[in-house]
């Protein structure tokens, strides 16, 4: 990595709560232990491609104003793998342990699927010597089916099996490099899997379709000698008026319909969570229970924009409520916090990228510490195990051990007369509770 993209900045320290500098640490120690890991292993921070590398600023109202020094000339390999070594450099001078990407991302489109994984090529084996050189490692990798226009009606859930085969035949080449470069996962983002109106989709079919295209993906991963999980990605809606990926809980009805559940965790976003109606602590929840959370986007929406913004999250309530899930669930084994965000469009210095994660590192690292400090206080899991306590002797018991029948309850509810001893919720409690360490 001869040229310097970003000579003025070095690299980024932990300097404490009492810094003003904004290119220094705050509360991000990477060596600091919380809970017996320390946060650079709780966290697994990793920079993205699309965003900080190849987003412009540009945005449906307006051309690109971001200064990107990697960015010129004709989008050719060359070019990538200038690109890529920026990546890692910026990367390396934040201290992030990991980097994702898609496919296309990483190397431009050839005319035709030979020259596309050519490119491909090249520039994966400058990744490869990167890693290397830096130490850097691949959180996951994906293939970008959506952006292109053969996708326009999807990829495998298109109504084209030329389209379905194309589809497949990138996700092949992009979980091989994955393979081949360490990452940690792979993540299937179904971009325009999903449908504008039921008046042209046989909706079953297409679903049955996506079914066997991860069957496939499967069988090659096994054939690979992959040994990472596949990821799931949820988003409800955009650019589709209906994602079959909508939220956690239809992700999950998905891959139990087709037995898929054991080869797949879930990837899940701040920003599409909102966008489903959810909240991200929601999403983890009901991703948790089923021993299927593996990884998140960090990011966060605009309260009054309906789109995915795919804002920096500086947010302290997400950031502690999510550490709070992800420390319930045993943390991140495969998976990590990536940053899925990108800098406004008003904010084009080279340096504003920096800024961005390190306000999003720092703001995950205080939600890692108040959510530890919640746990050891204990007085919100004491208060939600005394709430179903009932459950846990009597009637309750043999209730959720399946001893209990209609005539075992019936027999227990004439007995009481009427149910009495109700308590109080006391949200207003738990939530002060939840202030004390924010």
């Amino acid at each position: 990595m001869s040229k310097k993209y970003f000579p003025k900045v070095g690299n980024i320290q932990f300097e404490g709560a009492q810094s003003r500098n904004p290119l220094a640490f705050k509360h991000y120690n990477p060596a600091e232990i919380v809970e017996g890991k320390t946060m650079k292993d709780h966290m697994r921070f990793a920079v993205v491609y699309w965003h900080t590398m190849r987003g412009n600023g540009g945005d449906m109202f307006g051309w690109g104003t971001a200064e990107r020094p990697w960015q010129t000339g004709e989008g050719n390999v060359k070019q990538a793998i200038a690109r890529a070594q920026a990546m890692f450099e910026f990367t390396s001078k934040l201290g992030a342990p990991f980097y994702c990407w898609h496919d296309r991302d990483v190397a431009p489109h050839g005319k035709t699927l030979a020259e596309s994984n050519k490119n491909f090529d090249t520039v994966a084996k400058e990744l490869k010597k990167l890693q290397a050189d830096t130490g850097i490692r691949l959180l996951w990798g994906t293939a970008q089916n959506f952006v292109h226009p053969r996708y326009l009606h999807g990829a495998a859930t298109s109504c084209n099996a030329d389209v379905f085969c194309f589809a497949a035949a990138q996700v092949k080449k992009a979980l091989e490099w994955t393979h081949e470069l360490g990452g940690s996962g792979y993540v299937f983002w179904g971009g325009r899997e999903g449908y504008s109106t039921l008046m042209n989709t046989d909706m079953k079919r297409e679903m049955d379709h996506l079914g066997r295209f991860m069957h496939m993906a499967v069988d090659y991963k096994k054939k690979l000698g992959f040994k990472g999980p596949f990821f799931i990605e949820p988003k409800p809606k955009e650019p589709t008026r209906h994602q079959y990926d909508s939220d956690a809980a239809a992700c999950l009805n998905f891959l139990r319909e087709y037995h898929l559940l054991e080869h797949f965790q879930l990837n899940l976003e701040v920003n599409h969570a909102w966008l489903a109606g959810k909240t991200m602590e929601h999403e983890l929840e009901v991703a948790g229970a089923a021993g299927a959370l593996g990884s998140i986007d960090a990011n966060m929406g605009d309260y009054f924009l309906g789109w995915d913004t795919d804002q920096f999250p500086t947010d302290l309530y997400l950031t502690t409520q999510t550490m709070l899930r992800v420390l319930k669930y045993g943390g991140f084994t495969a998976g990590g916090v990536n940053f899925d965000a990108k800098v406004r469009r008003e904010s084009f210095q080279l340096d504003d990228l920096f800024i961005a994660h390190i306000a999003g590192m720092d703001a995950f690292a205080r939600g890692l510490k108040a959510a530890a400090a919640i746990r050891k206080d204990g007085r919100i899991s004491e208060f939600v195990k005394n709430r179903y306590r009932t459950w846990d002797s009597g009637i309750g018991a043999k209730i959720e051990s399946g001893a209990a029948t209609f005539a075992d309850c019936e027999k227990h509810a004439l007995k009481l007369g009427e149910v009495s001893g109700l308590e109080s919720g006391r949200q207003e409690l738990l939530e002060s509770i939840l202030n004390e360490y924010i």
